[in-house]
């Protein structure tokens, strides 16, 4: 990642250029440098920051998708920040969903791409054969519809996480927070605009989960990529890129 991480005040984050904001939310897994191709793409014209959620800090027996949405809501409060636009990948979605039910004065527009919050089908309970590198390669290919995505450095960290006992625990404590806060009764609430940025290709969180966001929100719009699994940002930057552009023209330029 070419930007320096700051840090102040107990939070992490990384910033750059200026105008309207985007809050840009990592996954469970998720790298900063997943995002690294729209920060290059946007940050002429807005405010892009990621803020690094402390999947692997905050207290275990309070860890869940809630405990990440306070604490963004914290640091959104910190920086100063109202009416940004939220875009969260896999994880990151779901928070971005669930600080917006309880915040949504906060946001101006919400996009989601391979989002948790109804249903997906990730590493499951366990990992069962971590030790195993090939396993987990062939389970971050899994996340993509192109296995060569999945680059030799991908591969290292996740193997390198997984293979940390304290951060092997997090993480499934987390995955399982996320898969018992479901969303589908609350989706309703999110009034302001929704984009869903989605391969056609996730096996994650698959186009039915898509369609049933599509459905149960109400202001909400559905774009496809085709060819491309879990994360379009990384696996289709430029399709995803022009989605987001037309998007974010069409709710901040009117």
């Amino acid at each position: 990642m070419t930007y320096p991480i700051i840090e102040e005040d107990g939070f992490k984050y990384i910033e750059a250029g200026t105008g309207e904001t985007l809050v840009l939310l990592h996954g469970l897994m998720g790298e900063l440098s997943n995002w690294e191709l729209v920060i290059e793409q946007f940050k002429d014209r807005y405010r892009v920051i990621i803020p690094i959620l402390p999947i692997y800090d905050l207290p275990i027996l309070t860890l869940g998708v809630k405990a990440l949405s306070r604490y963004l809501h914290r640091f959104l409060k910190y920086k100063n920040l109202n009416q940004v636009v939220l875009v969260g990948n896999s994880l990151g979605g779901h928070v971005g969903l669930v600080f917006t039910v309880a915040h949504q004065e906060f946001v101006k527009a919400l996009v989601l791409t391979g989002s948790s919050g109804l249903y997906e089908n990730a590493f499951g309970g366990s990992f069962p054969r971590r030790e195993s590198y090939d396993y987990i390669k062939e389970k971050v290919e899994f996340t993509f519809y192109d296995p060569a995505t999945a680059t030799k450095e991908l591969v290292d960290d996740v193997f390198k996480t997984v293979n940390d006992r304290s951060r092997v625990i997090r993480i499934l404590t987390m995955a399982k927070s996320a898969i018992r806060h479901n969303m589908s009764k609350d989706l309703s609430k999110i009034t302001i605009p929704v984009s869903l940025i989605w391969g056609k290709n996730d096996k994650v969180t698959p186009p039915e989960v898509a369609e049933e966001f599509h459905q149960l929100l109400p202001n909400s719009e559905l774009n496809w990529v085709e060819k491309c699994g879990h994360a379009p940002m990384m696996e289709h930057p430029q399709v995803f890129n022009a989605y987001l552009e037309k998007f974010l023209d069409r709710i901040l330029l009117k």
